[in-house]
């Protein structure tokens, strides 16, 4: 018999007897109402309940047929096997889909937000997938992710930005492992996707400290910079105030009215905004203590806010936020701007480098690193003894931040601190 073509399919009328495919057995292609259309079925006995079925391969024109024939041979090999193609179809058509990397990475999102306590990391969590993986994988079902796909949505960061490349595999571990764990896919393709990945540089080879100025040179630069903080502007303060608390740049930009205790001279930075996720109190020497006292009503919420949020009409029902808070690149600029000295050659000082000025101060004058390591807000590595040792040294801290701003800003009768 002569294999059917899609010539001859297309002369296929209304009245015409059915025509073979002449290439399966059981695919016959029977006519539809308007000429050249038919319907594809494939007869086949059953090898479960040994009955005649018709299984429908779809429409032609729209299914050739080469395709019709592909069909009809999938099916054979399964009666071959002694399975039931439409009882297998309808197996499948009810078993639930796999989801996609997308679907589950956001159910997975959605599962562990209840246990983070930091809303910045939960968001940052999904944004980066959203960012790196999703593009890639977002739409491949579970168990089709292979670790060539997992390395091609690594492969643009992993030498350029190697600590958020980082990050974004140990989320996409989170992910597979969650799909593994209900059943969608077999394996973990992050396991071994480092071997498809070139070697990327130690940490400790792209760690770069952030350049610190000498603690001997402060006080003189200091003196020179911020000698009367009557006539320094919003920014000056800001950094002079980094400066005397040993604080995170961005927790001083942060700083709230509700934040500062006058009476105990206390300011207490909550856990969300700490970057340990918790609680840090900062005792306020007399000087910072007048730095605040200069920016007083200068802004509902914000201690020090940028000149934007003083000036804007609206200033006053705007939510602290980037449009509200000075900018790091605003204290970047104004170091740059008086060239403050650093150790580090052909680099000028930078704000966060003030804490290892801080530190380096500490250790010349004997302090507990116990103690220097609290004024810093460090997170107690060694998990037993940080289970142990609860107290934050508030009085000890006290005493420590006095001195340390006295050595920044020496008291005297000419001083307007």
């Amino acid at each position: 018999m002569a294999l059917l073509t899609d010539a001859k399919a297309r002369t296929i009328q209304s009245d015409s007897p059915a025509l073979p495919h002449g290439g399966v057995t059981g695919l016959v292609l029977h006519p539809s109402p308007k000429k050249g259309h038919g319907k594809w079925v494939l007869r086949y006995v059953s090898p479960v309940s040994k009955r005649r079925r018709n299984a429908g391969l779809g429409s032609f024109p729209e299914v050739g047929v080469a395709l019709a024939a592909s069909r009809a041979r999938a099916m054979r090999d399964q009666l071959v096997h002694g399975i039931d193609p439409l009882d297998a179809k309808i197996k499948a058509d009810n078993e639930p889909s796999l989801p996609t990397f997308e679907t589950a990475a956001r159910k997975l999102h959605s599962e562990l937000l209840p246990g983070w306590k930091n809303a910045k990391h939960a968001q940052q969590w999904i944004s980066t997938l959203a960012e790196y993986a999703f593009p890639t994988l977002g739409q491949m079902p579970l168990d089709k992710i292979q670790p060539r796909d997992i390395a091609e949505s690594l492969r643009s960061i992993w030498l350029q930005k190697p600590e958020t490349a980082s990050r974004v595999k140990q989320r996409l571990h989170a992910v597979m492992a969650w799909g593994w764990a209900n059943g969608y896919n077999l394996s973990n393709p992050v396991d071994v996707v480092s071997h498809l990945l070139p070697l990327q540089p130690s940490k400790s080879a792209r760690t770069q400290h952030q350049p610190a100025m000498p603690w001997r040179d402060l006080p003189s630069f200091i003196a020179m910079h911020f000698g009367d903080i009557g006539l320094l502007g919003i920014t000056e303060r800001l950094l002079l105030f980094v400066i005397l608390t040993a604080a995170r740049s961005g927790e001083v930009r942060g700083m709230s009215w509700l934040e500062f205790d006058a009476r105990k001279a206390l300011w207490t930075i909550p856990g969300a905004r700490m970057k340990g996720g918790m609680l840090h109190r900062v005792p306020l020497p007399t000087q910072a203590l007048r730095l605040i006292d200069l920016q007083q009503r200068l802004h509902p919420q914000l201690v020090f806010p940028s000149q934007k949020a003083i000036c804007g009409i609206d200033a006053r029902q705007r939510k602290v936020g980037d449009q509200t808070m000075v900018s790091d690149m605003a204290l970047t600029a104004l170091l740059r701007r008086i060239k403050a000295p650093s150790d580090t050659q052909g680099r000028y000082a930078t704000a966060h480098g003030f804490r290892s000025t801080f530190r380096d101060w500490c250790s010349e004058r004997g302090i507990a690193k116990d103690l220097a390591e609290r004024s810093l807000a460090h997170t107690i590595q060694n998990k037993v003894e940080a289970a142990y040792h609860r107290t934050d040294l508030l009085d000890q801290r006290i005493r420590l931040m006095q001195d340390w701003a006295d050595f920044c800003i020496p008291p005297s009768p000419s001083t307007q601190v």
